[in-house]
């Protein structure tokens, strides 16, 4: 009878320990789920974000594809590939410094590190103004390809109002709060689109004009956001100088900045080759193909500035164990996305680019497979890219991408000058397997070595790396 009672207590203190855990692991799924629903809806936002900017961006190059006679279209796209390479620099100097800064070290003093961001924004279009301006009159003056010097004009006025209106755009993103960044964006598109439509009404379309709505968008834009913001931003808390935020952006950004030079190389170096060696409608016609890559980009843009401040909060808290699983599933994702939108565009590649182009460019349909591949690899890479500037080692981003030049240069150029754009599409395609092989290397080699960092107390470099 004894045995009988304990084994019916013991068999009942099991069966309750069972559903103690049973209960417990549903609470903590429960819980995981709560906790998932916010990032999920800020991913949405972020998305919807960019996703505005993109298509804004997406639908303007295919509207001037089609209102602009071909070599038109090309100057345009030559001026917009100039005005990449300058975003870059203010990119890699302001914007992606303060994704990791400004959720870190400045975090309790935003407002005056704001402050002292605008006022390094003025300095840095100031140089891009002046840069523009000059090349604008040295090309009316001695150039002679047709409405370059007007593109280049046009991209002169539209730089700093543009890149004001990205600074406050990644504002919202310091508090995890893109809901009002979407807002912008959708204010922002409609204001594009309605003063490029009003320019094609009254005949005055051109190369020059093409850059003044975005100009005025950007403009307008970012005086409502920062009319929404600025009341919403926390007291400073802590001393924030200019020169001191300028000195950390420079230690952090000159390496980002090098690598963004590095890969805008294999992404646009192609358009003055083929204009050179095949003419300016060679370039109108790799824009058109390219314009299709414009919603992926832009998606990953989306996916980074959601992103990069939370790696680096993450990486912060909980060092090299954190590194792993961002990396794995930012690049799923980034795969994933690029793989579902590719596998509609490339069946269908003959009727989109009728659609887009009303008959225009479709003598380079084919190459749209070719192009497929080099994006979805580009996309790949973004998860190892974005872990590795979160982690405070934008050195070795600028690696990858100094050999993913190389191999554009090296193969790109040749190809370029004997197979025309299909030459251009395959060095690209070669360039960005590359960048992907050498970022996964670096980021393996990267979480064996003790830096040193901590971002918590400094948030300045990596030791290892910088020094």
């Amino acid at each position: 009878m004894r045995t009988t009672a304990r084994q019916e207590r013991s068999a009942i203190t099991e069966f309750t320990t069972m559903e103690t855990r049973r209960q417990n692991s549903s609470k903590g799924w429960l819980a995981r789920l709560r906790n998932l629903v916010p990032w999920v809806t800020k991913s949405g936002f972020a998305l919807i974000d960019q996703g505005v900017i993109s298509g804004s961006n997406f639908l303007i190059g295919i509207l001037l594809a089609r209102w602009m006679q071909p070599d038109a279209y090309g100057a345009y796209a030559l001026a917009f590939s100039i005005f990449v390479l300058f975003s870059l620099l203010y990119l890699s100097l302001v914007l992606e410094p303060m994704a990791v800064f400004g959720a870190s070290t400045y975090r309790t003093g935003l407002r005056r590190y704001l402050k002292s961001l605008l006022w390094i924004h003025t300095a840095l279009t100031f140089v891009i103004f002046l840069t523009l301006g000059i090349s604008s009159a040295t090309v009316a003056l001695w150039g002679h390809a047709p409405g370059l010097s007007g593109a280049l004009a046009g991209v002169m006025l539209a730089s700093p109002c543009v890149l004001l209106f990205w600074l406050a755009r990644r504002s919202f993103y310091l508090e995890f709060s893109p809901v009002s960044a979407a807002v912008g964006a959708a204010v922002y598109c409609a204001i594009l689109l309605s003063g490029l439509y009003v320019a094609r009404s009254i005949g005055r379309l051109s190369p020059f004009s093409a850059f003044l709505p975005i100009a005025v968008a950007g403009a307008l834009t970012t005086v409502l956001l920062y009319y929404r913001s600025w009341p919403t931003l926390r007291p400073a808390a802590i001393e924030v100088k200019t020169s001191e935020v300028w000195q950390r952006h420079w230690r952090y950004g000159r390496w980002a900045l090098a690598s963004s030079f590095a890969s805008w190389v294999p992404a646009y170096i192609y358009y003055p080759l083929l204009t050179s060696f095949w003419g300016m409608s060679q370039s109108g016609d790799l824009k058109a193909l390219m314009n299709l890559v414009a919603p992926m980009q832009q998606t990953q843009a989306a996916l980074s500035m959601l992103f990069l401040p939370y790696a680096a909060r993450l990486y912060g808290e909980r060092g090299e164990s954190a590194v792993g699983g961002v990396t794995q599933r930012i690049t799923l994702m980034a795969v994933a996305v690029s793989a579902l939108y590719w596998a509609f565009v490339i069946p269908f590649r003959g009727e989109v680019f009728h659609a887009l182009y009303a008959g225009k460019y479709t003598g380079v349909a084919h190459l749209v497979p070719a192009i497929a591949i080099g994006a979805v690899l580009w996309g790949a890479a973004s998860g190892p890219s974005i872990v590795l500037r979160a982690m405070g080692s934008p050195a070795c981003v600028f690696a990858a991408f100094i050999g993913s030049s190389v191999i554009s240069l090296t193969v790109g150029i040749p190809a370029c000058r004997y197979y025309g754009i299909v030459g251009a599409v395959w060095g690209t395609n070669l360039a960005d397997a590359g960048a992907l092989l050498m970022l996964l290397i670096l980021l393996w080699r990267r979480k064996k070595v003790e830096t040193g960092w901590d971002v918590g107390k400094n948030m300045v470099r990596p030791v290892s790396v910088t020094d």
